[in-house]
């Protein structure tokens, strides 16, 4: 596996863990049911998955919380990203995925996550009411909603890891 070249690589916030995927990913979605929402602290989970076979970690060990019967989730135990999800149960993946073997990756934890988009949606009886209005808001870049004070001191005290090895 190692000798192969990576086509995706990422890793958590602080840079304990790494991995790769030596494949596209074949299932790309968001999950707005309410476990994925607590998992990500967020609105909904983004997910991009591969077989197990196309994944490794490089770098540390991923951390498992299994948050039911039928799935684990990866974490590092260091900062607390959110980085994989791995159904444990044949059979319940959702219709159409049918990909026991897969690991899924969070989006935001890939290197250039902006190479890989959403196709489909899951739990979308918990998707929030105003996502449709969210273009609608008001919008601005971090420099000019940030001091240049602010911006100085969050960057000089950056202890984020960079998005490569």
């Amino acid at each position: 596996m190692t000798d192969r070249r990576p086509v995706h690589s990422g890793g958590c916030q602080c840079g304990a863990v790494r991995y790769a995927l030596y494949a596209e990913p074949s299932s790309v979605s968001i999950c707005h049911c309410r476990m994925c929402q607590k998992a990500f602290g967020s609105f909904f989970a983004p997910l991009a998955g591969v077989p197990k076979t196309d994944y490794a970690v490089t770098r540390g060990a991923v951390s498992i919380f299994n948050s039911s019967a039928a799935v684990e989730r990866g974490f590092c135990n260091a900062c607390g990203t959110p980085l994989t999800f791995a159904y444990t149960q044949p059979g319940c993946e959702p219709a159409g995925e049918n990909i026991d073997d897969a690991v899924y990756v969070s989006i935001g934890s890939l290197d250039e996550p902006e190479r890989v988009k959403p196709l489909k949606q899951f739990g979308t009886e918990r998707r929030m009411p105003w996502f449709s209005d969210l273009h609608t808001l008001p919008e601005s870049p971090t420099e000019e909603s940030t001091t240049p004070e602010a911006l100085a001191l969050i960057t000089s005290s950056n202890r984020q890891h960079p998005d490569h090895d």
